[in-house]
């Protein structure tokens, strides 16, 4: 019996693409409205579908996590306004590219700095 994989590249196949994002000096990270628009115009510009998103803002520096749930997996945002710095995720399967959402979150939140580290998850 033939395995289906959800995603190769070259000889290896693997169950998704995981990105982990860095923004320093970054701006609109207390606020929970743009965050929302930026979460949801990147799941969209990297042609995933996003099911469900959830926002939280803490006390009292006005940090915001907040996770979207895709039908490929998910992105994340978690942010200390106090150091002007977010971590964020993408992970996604399938033929979803989610380098195309770095364009977007760069113009959202506009970092002076951005470290993207890629993981090849569940390879096989």
């Amino acid at each position: 019996m033939k395995k289906e994989f959800c995603c190769t590249n070259g000889h290896v196949n693997y169950a998704g693409t995981h990105l982990i994002i860095e923004l320093w000096n970054a701006q609109k990270l207390t606020e929970e409205e743009p965050i929302k628009e930026i979460l949801t115009a990147a799941v969209k510009a990297c042609n995933a579908t996003l099911l469900s998103l959830e926002l939280h803002k803490f006390s009292p520096e006005g940090g915001v996590s907040g996770v979207g749930i895709l039908q490929e997996s998910h992105i994340s945002i978690h942010t200390w306004p106090e150091y002007q710095y977010a971590a964020m995720d993408i992970f996604v399967c399938g033929t979803v590219n989610p380098y195309e959402a770095v364009p977007i979150i760069k113009d959202g939140f506009h970092p002076e700095h951005v470290q993207i580290t890629e993981l090849k998850r569940g390879i096989f």
